[in-house]
């Protein structure tokens, strides 16, 4: 089957044989159908054929013999390529056969493996063995029963060799008073044998107590037996025993406290550990404790600066003491040992941390050290001199001491100290908020704290109202009465702080600095020899709205400090406090004083002869004003602090209702003594009307035709412009209408009935409407409701009664109501005329008697 492709040209035959292939020719990546069919085709052309025209007719029988050769040979090699598939199928069977008889073999080894092991595990793990056990089982126990035999064993041996050594060392120091051995182990150095030398030290210790009592002072009781006293032989013993073990503890002790302060200077912080941990082991690290804190070069510098006096100057503790400056913060001095104490905790905590075990226990040391020795003594300090500057120097240093040493606290447990960069541990907190507490437990145990703020407030507010209570102290009171019975309370109140003010000043506990305050607040000089002979004036004795700010500016100050110093649940009843002296002192002392003057002034001119001054108006707004005030910052403030306590919240606000009804009802019997004493006046003016006014002579008439008014008018009018002015700057809005309105409904009634009392000829009748006119305008010009308006309005065609025909009375009559309409039977709300009224002005004319007239009035 290997032949050539095609046949040699040297050896030709007669017919040319077919082409030759094997599975190879079809097994090339090269191979191509197409070539391989045009290939056949060529070998099946004679060569003398393949080029030059063709003479001849085609021919197939080459072409026909070389294909039918080639599928010949295609059929033999798929014969062949078939029986090959066959042969490796055959072969790819018996391998996965064999595959899979090998991964069973494995898989039953690999679970008899597991087998095997669960079943040793099982043994090793078993906690004792059981009637049923096998031996494997029993193998793995025994196996652990004999390692722990072996460490009790061991345990023995070491405890044996100890309790041999330590006889020894008793021997020793019992015969010869040395103790050669421990010393030797001592001189060997290293933290173990340390630790062996401190406990065996203090084993010793325990059976010098038992065995050698005679050293410890205690009584044998007498009892002797051979020479033995309690197994000593008392006549023999030559040596202390306590006193040797002592000499020896003390000298290990001091030689680890030497070695922990030179590994201390040389920063060596694991041999501090070690030496830490022997001396704990030793005596609890009691020794080592103390002389770390106690050494510590913090404290050796500041116990050399504690003497140092206090750094604010004289001008920061005037400010200090200033209630209208702001509080210039933290003595410096103070500060900079908080600053310091900063530093120095989170350093040393550091070291702490590095140095010992049991470092929260040296860190709880360091931190009580630190607080009650040094913050304390400079705070103790600070507040010394607040005190001898002013109660408020004292509360303000005592705030800004504990907000900056509160301050410190929060950062410390922030940083962490031992912890860090976590925060601290439960212990180390409350041991900082226990110190902070401690600091100021003196100042702020009971009600010490809330008395002082009370204190030093009620000496600012008498300062603040000595000249006001001075001078309504010594101004003419009312004739005595109902209203003076009313205001007796709070003209005591004011005569209580005016005593107080004045025993305050003259206190020998008064300092300088304080006595200097409270004069400047007062606005009296120091100069005075008697200081109830102090000048005031008309201005001191006036409501001022700045005054009642800054007694609000004090009271939130003492408000805040109180929040950060106090605790929460007493919270409430100290504001509780606080809006008593606020109410006392504002609403009484201050408002209802002045209220009660101008209801005296008001009162004392209800029948005066002359016009009524009523100056005192305006001091109303004022009070309105601070009762606004007073009110909102109670709200807003006091009310929401107590919010936790029920039954004091309510109590504060019933008291604040209380005196806020009590400020407005004598605002409001101030605001109707001036409506009386109004009405009073314009009527006592009404009556000087002349009669003539409305009935001028025939000689009169060129000088009426100049004036505008009678005099009456003018003075009525003139009055209630007054009136309104002064109203207008008492109170505003709908309290200034109902007090307009009120009052124009009384000068209306007045009126109203004064036209029917004159007799008004034709030129007087023109004075009549003109008077109306200026009345009416007068009164339009206040803020009247409408229907008071409407009614005010009515007058005008009073007016016109009085100068119009017979024809228009006539028509005018028919628009009458059949009944009085309203008070004075005016036209009120816009109602009309009564017939009675109408009859009445109609009646008063001069011309009444005419014929026209009297038929119009007989119509009706």
């Amino acid at each position: 089957m290997e032949r050539a492709a095609s046949g040699s040209a040297s050896t030709r035959t007669l017919f040319p044989r077919g082409p030759s292939f094997t599975l190879d020719d079809f097994s090339n990546k090269d191979f191509i159908v197409g070539d391989f069919v045009d290939s056949l085709a060529e070998t099946a052309i004679p060569a003398n054929r393949r080029s030059g025209p063709s003479s001849t007719s085609f021919d197939p029988k080459p072409l026909i013999r070389t294909f039918e050769n080639a599928l010949s040979q295609l059929a033999t090699l798929s014969e062949e390529l078939q029986e090959r598939e066959s042969e490796l199928l055959s072969q790819v069977r018996r391998a996965e056969i064999q595959h899979d008889q090998t991964l069973d073999v494995l898989g039953r080894k690999l679970d008899q493996s597991m087998a095997q092991f669960e079943a040793l595990d099982l043994t090793l793990n078993s906690a004792g063995t059981t009637n049923g056990a096998s031996r494997g089982d029993g193998g793995g126990n025994i196996a652990v029963q004999i390692g722990e035999k072996l460490e009790e064993l061991d345990r023995k041996r070491r405890k044996a060799q100890d309790a041999n050594f330590l006889i020894q060392c008793w021997t020793e120091v019992t015969d010869s008073g040395q103790l050669t051995s421990l010393e030797e182990i001592q001189r060997q150095g290293g933290a173990e044998n340390k630790v062996r030398c401190a406990v065996i030290a203090r084993q010793l210790m325990r059976i010098s107590q038992r065995l050698d009592p005679v050293s410890w002072g205690e009584q044998t009781n007498g009892y002797r037996g051979n020479g033995i006293t309690n197994g000593v032989a008392g006549t023999n013993r030559r040596h202390n025993t306590r006193e040797v073990l002592e000499k020896f503890s003390e000298l290990l002790e001091q030689d680890l406290l030497k070695q922990f302060n030179n590994s201390y200077r040389r920063q060596n912080f694991d041999d501090m550990m070690e030496c830490a941990k022997v001396l704990y082991d030793f005596n609890g690290g009691a020794s080592v404790i103390a002389t770390f804190v106690n050494q510590h070069q913090f404290f050796i510098d500041r116990d050399q600066l504690i003497t140092d006096e206090v750094a604010m100057d004289g001008e920061t503790w005037e400010q200090l003491a200033d209630p209208d400056s702001a509080p210039p913060g933290v003595d410096p001095s103070l500060q900079s040992l908080v600053d310091e104490v900063r530093i120095v905790m989170q350093e040393e905590s550091f070291i702490i941390k590095r140095a010992f075990p049991y470092y929260e226990t040296v860190l709880i040391k360091f931190i009580q050290r630190v607080f009650q020795q040094s913050i304390q003594q400079r705070l103790e300090m600070v507040l010394e001199k607040a005190t001898t500057i002013s109660s408020l120097a004292f509360l303000r240093s005592l705030h800004a001491s504990r907000s900056y040493i509160g301050a410190l606290v929060e950062d410390l447990k922030t940083h962490g100290l031992t912890e860090h960069p976590e925060p601290c541990s439960a212990q180390i907190s409350q041991t900082l908020d226990l110190q902070l507490d401690e600091l100021f437990v003196p100042y702020l145990v009971g009600n010490s704290y809330i008395d002082r703020e009370k204190r030093s407030l009620e000496e600012m507010f008498n300062s603040l109202l000595f000249k006001y209570n001075t001078y309504h102290s010594r101004r003419k009171k009312a004739p005595s009465g109902f209203m003076a019975a009313i205001a007796q309370q709070g003209t005591q109140l004011m005569a209580s702080a005016k005593d107080a003010y004045m025993e305050r000043l003259e206190s020998s506990e008064l300092t300088p600095t304080q006595k200097a305050m409270m004069l400047r607040v007062a606005g009296i000089r120091d100069d005075s020899s008697n200081k109830n002979d102090i000048e005031v004036t008309e201005q001191d004795g006036i409501l001022s709205v700045a005054s009642a700010k800054r007694m609000i500016i004090w009271l939130a100050e003492s408000v805040s400090r109180t929040l950060e110093m106090g605790s929460t649940i007493e919270t409430p009843k100290d504001v509780n406090i606080l809006l008593n002296l606020l109410l006392t002192n504002m609403g009484q002392v201050y408002v209802e004083t002045a209220l009660d003057a101008a209801l005296d002034q008001a009162s004392s001119q209800e029948n005066t002869k002359t016009e009524p001054d009523l100056a005192y108006l305006p001091s109303l707004r004022p009070a309105v004003t601070i009762t606004n005030l007073m009110s909102r910052f109670i709200t807003t403030v006091l009310i929401r602090l107590a919010e936790p306590n029920t039954t004091v919240r309510r109590s504060m606000e019933a008291q604040t209702k209380l005196a806020t009804e009590a400020i407005e009802k004598k605002t409001n019997a101030v605001m109707k003594s001036t409506m009386d004493v109004a009405v009073n006046w314009v009527t006592k003016t009404l009556a000087q009307q002349k009669k003539v006014d409305f009935r001028p002579r025939d000689d009169d008439l060129e000088g009426l035709v100049d004036s505008l008014q009678t005099p009456t008018c003018q003075a009525i009018c003139s009055f209630l412009g007054k009136v309104s002015s002064l109203a207008s700057q008492a109170v505003d809005g709908h309290n200034l209408e109902v007090f307009a309105s009120q009052l124009a409904l009384a000068i209306h009634r007045l009126l109203f009935e004064h036209f029917k009392k004159f007799v008004v000829n034709a030129t007087g009748g023109l004075m009549v409407t003109k008077d109306i006119a200026k009345y009416v305008g007068t009164v339009k010009e206040w803020p009247l409701t409408k229907e008071v308006e409407a009614e005010v309005e009515g007058l005008t065609e009073v007016g016109y009664l009085f100068i119009i025909g017979p024809e228009a009375l006539k028509e005018r009559s028919r628009n009458l109501a059949g009944t009085v309409g309203g008070p004075g039977g005016g036209n009120v709300g816009g109602r009309k005329l009564g017939k009675a009224d109408f009859k009445a002005f109609v009646q008063r004319r001069e011309d009444a008697g005419s014929v026209g007239i009297q038929s119009v009035l007989a119509s009706l």
